[in-house]
């Protein structure tokens, strides 16, 4: 399509020329079609339209009797026995379009929002406790961490130059005798009301629990929880607690957590969405 002139280098209409022949006003440019948002998993080795998105998946050929899907951190894996056709393991993924998309999305948002609990050890930096942001604070003179809980800052005794590791390793420890006394707190509050008795408590670095209890009233709670508002940190304290009668999951069980946590299912629910910072 040849240039619109502008005012300037448009010619002007003299009084004894011929009036230019009528001319069609130019095609109108065919917007582009919105590019489709994919989803690719790093091993797939089929794709499918699910409405809008393109979505690749891993085929695993498997010894089953149904075809299943599992959304994870790298995208959809599917699984299916090695006599089903291709084609039925597309109109299977079509039928389970919304769900599959939504999951999608869901491990999609939680990569960015782990992407932005990394923690960057330096001055300055920031650590959710007790769900509050406290301010990473470098001060030589100071005697190990203290912390200033009215300025929200966390004032660490370390060389200048620390390496990262210096700052992570001063971090995590004071995080921890942290964990320790509030946990011992809350056992204290919440154990007599429950009519239960803690034998030992240790602190966990879990990756996939956040705690567990046994018959012989032992409890182990990970550490990590303090970086969470307490409502939270209480849910899981109680549910520990509860375990020392109701070693289960039944009504029972969910009926002793509610009778000192009437509004746990919040917290149950925030547990869920959260994201731990990540120390590297």
């Amino acid at each position: 399509m040849p240039p619109v002139p502008d005012a300037a280098s448009a010619s002007q209409l003299s009084l004894f020329d011929a009036p230019p022949e009528p001319t069609s006003p130019p095609p109108a440019a065919r917007a582009a079609a919105p590019s489709p948002v994919g989803f690719l998993h790093p091993r797939a080795q089929r794709e499918i339209r699910l409405g809008e998105h393109l979505v690749g998946y891993e085929l695993r050929r498997a010894r089953r009797r149904s075809i299943g899907f599992v959304v994870g951190a790298e995208g959809l894996s599917v699984s299916a026995p090695r006599w089903v056709a291709a084609a039925d393991i597309d109109t299977a993924l079509r039928a389970k379009a919304d769900w599959i998309l939504r999951k999608l999305h869901e491990q999609r948002e939680r990569g960015r929002r782990l992407a932005a609990a990394r923690v960057d050890w330096r001055d300055g930096a920031t650590i959710p406790f007790l769900g509050r942001e406290l301010v990473l604070r470098l001060d030589p003179m100071a005697s190990g961490a203290v912390l200033d809980a009215d300025s929200g800052t966390l004032r660490l005794g370390l060389p200048q130059g620390a390496t990262r590791e210096q700052w992570r390793d001063a971090v995590q420890s004071w995080l921890q005798r942290q964990a320790r006394r509030i946990f011992e707190e809350r056992i204290a509050r919440f154990a007599p009301q429950l009519g239960v008795r803690v034998g030992r408590l240790t602190l966990s670095s879990a990756a996939t629990r956040w705690g567990s209890a046994s018959a012989d009233g032992s409890i182990r709670l990970n550490w990590r929880l303090v970086h969470f508002a307490l409502p939270v940190v209480d849910y899981v304290v109680t549910h520990e607690l509860a375990h020392l009668r109701e070693m289960n999951h039944s009504a029972a069980f969910w009926g002793v957590v509610r009778s000192v946590m009437p509004d746990y299912e919040q917290a149950r629910g925030a547990l869920r969405h959260e994201v731990l910072p990540v120390f590297d």
